[in-house]
This record gives C-alpha cells, sequence and structure tokens, in this order.
C-alpha cells in the first residue's frame, strides 16, 4: 500500500488516514476525522469501464421488485414532502424508476446522470428534494458532489440517500458491497452525522434523520 500520508480524504479533505482493509484488487482507507471508508483514486475504474459495467444491470421501471426496493428511499421521504415538489434524482442510470414513483406522487423531478442523462445544467437550479439511490458509493469525490447538492436545495428542502453502511472493520472484510468495482466510497452513519454537522456550520441547520441500514434523510433548515 502506498503511504497514506499521500491520500486527502475525499469526503473531509482532511489527512488523517489510515489502512482499513486489502483484498485482492484493491486498497481501503479509511479517515479518522469524518469516517469514510474509500479506494485510492489510483485504483478507481476509467470512465469507460465503469460505464461498461454499469451497462450490465437491468434495473427497470416495470420491475416491482426493484420499486420495493426503492421504496425504502421513496416512502419516507414522500411523506415530508409538500404537495408538487420539484426534485433531481442525481445518477438516475439507464433506467429511470425512482422519478417515475415520486412524479405518480404528483412531484416533478429531473434526472441527472454523468453517463446516461448528463446535461449538467440542470445541477444549477434549485430543488426541493434531491435523491441519490446507490449512487453515493460511485463517487469519487463526494465530498464536492454533495456540497453542491445541498448548496442547490432551497431552504426546508430534503436530501435523500440510499447507500449501505459500513459497521466495523470486521463486518467489512466479508462485505458484498466491497465486491462492485465501481464502489469506491463507503459511508458510516458517523459519515453522515459529521456531514450534517458540517453543513449546520456553513448556513442553515442540517438535521439528519436515519432510515433502516441504507437510508438517510438531511433536511435543510429555512
Amino acid at each position: 500500500m502506498k503511504e497514506t500520508e499521500a491520500h486527502l480524504c475525499p469526503l473531509c479533505h482532511g489527512p488523517s488516514i489510515e489502512p482499513y482493509h486489502v483484498d485482492r484488487t484493491r486498497d481501503y482507507l479509511h479517515c479518522r476525522a469524518c469516517d469514510l471508508v474509500f479506494v485510492p483514486a489510483a485504483q478507481h475504474l476509467s470512465d469507460a469501464a465503469a460505464k461498461a459495467y454499469y451497462d450490465l444491470h437491468d434495473n427497470r421501471p416495470d420491475d416491482p421488485g426493484y420499486r420495493r426496493f426503492l421504496d425504502r428511499l421513496f416512502a419516507p421521504l414522500a411523506e415530508r414532502l409538500a404537495p408538487g415538489a420539484r426534485g433531481l434524482d442525481f445518477g438516475c442510470g439507464p433506467g429511470p424508476t425512482l422519478s417515475k414513483m415520486f412524479e405518480a406522487a404528483g412531484h416533478t423531478v429531473t434526472l441527472y446522470d454523468p453517463h446516461y442523462a448528463p446535461d449538467k445544467s440542470v445541477l444549477s437550479a434549485a430543488y426541493d428534494f434531491v435523491t441519490l439511490s446507490e449512487v453515493a458509493e460511485h463517487l469519487a469525490q463526494p465530498g464536492k458532489k454533495l456540497d453542491g447538492l445541498w448548496a442547490g436545495l432551497v431552504p426546508g428542502g430534503w436530501l435523500g440517500i440510499m447507500t449501505k453502511r459500513v459497521r466495523d472493520r470486521q463486518a467489512f472484510k466479508t462485505w458484498h458491497y466491497i465486491t462492485d468495482p465501481t464502489h469506491i466510497s463507503f459511508f458510516s452513519e458517523a459519515s453522515f452525522h459529521w456531514l450534517a454537522r458540517r453543513w449546520s456550520t456553513m448556513g442553515p441547520p442540517a438535521t439528519l434523520v436515519i432510515v433502516g441500514n441504507d437510508v438517510v434523510l438531511i433536511e435543510k433548515g429555512r
């Protein structure tokens, strides 16, 4: 493994990095400040290789099982939205489904995905809610991306994130989530508490709601 001093955390940009785990293909580093576990940038797939892997996914809007999976994020977020809210589905993938669920509930949803809906102009708009469903773990620079999405939320808006969370080092060693070569950023519950505290120091207070084992909602204060 390279000297960890050469790495900065991609979430908090701090230098407090230590080795966490090594498997047959990758190293995993841990940030002591924000508790993120991440794969060093030199071991990330190229954009082309990552897209080829994403193209293998078969997530379809007409798949009841996929909708049930997404309902873990949709249901708790939908009950907190005002009628006719405007949202952004960040990282919608090739078969946008979560957006259709919100649209069926009377909301308007804009799509963005660097590979499948790459119009960056939509990231400059303001939204009542932003969703990242199984997206955060793919972000090479999660701090920069999440800060940008947070800035685009209107006061009273919600950020909804679905991603499986790190529990401890022992469980990490046999965790199926790290076998996906496109998964490079792994959040713990403490990571989301860190984010909420940081955003609260930058402007309106951020209120974190933990929903189950893989969903968090963060409200932007008014």
